[in-house]
């Protein structure tokens, strides 16, 4: 799954990322961005009801969405990684580069996507066996960091998370950047459209997002 994953995700072009505590919201915004063409989705360990939210959004996966990867983010510690992958996680995301989380994702063979900032985190990624890196904070890292030091690390992927925008300038010089999918939160799902419950308009802006990334690519 490891390597079909570290395919999937540059096709795709983007990670949708979101958490609402509300069951419900999180199913029918999961619904949503499958509808829009998405095979890859993050849920983001952000609340007391994330651990059952995701397990009932893995059992609707199980029953209509067999062909959608479902992982899980923001997993700080072994534990966390353990129980989620327990829990049916395709893959975990982390907010940093945590040895003990790489080290219990690497047992069940799955993938490990660690958030760096420097490249001293993404070489110690790249030494726990990372092949794709999660830059974060993306708004603070900007395009212009990746172009400076990717030469230096020809064998990953990168995907840079938090601030990237629909904005098709955003995304454009990111993806000339060299940038293999970009992680995109509240600036695809946000707050006002989950209080709204306005799936409908999470589902226009993702083919919009999708669209925009294949003109820019």
């Amino acid at each position: 799954m490891k390597e079909e994953l570290l395919k999937r995700l540059p096709e795709q072009g983007i990670l949708p990322l979101y958490f609402d505590k509300d069951p419900e919201v999180s199913l029918n915004v999961l619904k949503a961005l499958y509808g829009a063409g998405i095979r890859m989705v993050e849920y983001t360990n952000r609340g007391a009801a994330a651990l059952e939210n995701f397990k009932k959004m893995r059992d609707l996966r199980d029953k209509e969405m067999k062909d959608l990867y479902l992982g899980i983010g923001t997993i700080k510690n072994a534990v966390m990684a353990e129980t989620y992958i327990a829990a049916g996680a395709d893959y975990i995301i982390c907010p940093g580069t945590i040895p003990e989380v790489a080290e219990a994702v690497d047992k069940h063979n799955m993938l490990w996507v660690p958030g760096c900032m420097t490249p001293s985190e993404i070489i110690a990624a790249e030494n726990l066996g990372a092949k794709l890196i999660k830059l974060f904070p993306g708004d603070m890292l900007g395009p212009g960091f990746l172009s400076s030091i990717k030469a230096l690390f020809p064998d990953l992927l990168f995907m840079p998370t938090g601030g990237v925008s629909l904005d098709r300038e955003n995304l454009e010089g990111w993806f000339k950047a060299g940038v293999c999918a970009v992680g995109m939160g509240s600036k695809l799902v946000s707050k006002q459209l989950l209080e709204a419950k306005d799936y409908d308009k999470i589902q226009e802006l993702t083919k919009q997002a999708i669209q925009t990334i294949k003109e820019v690519r």
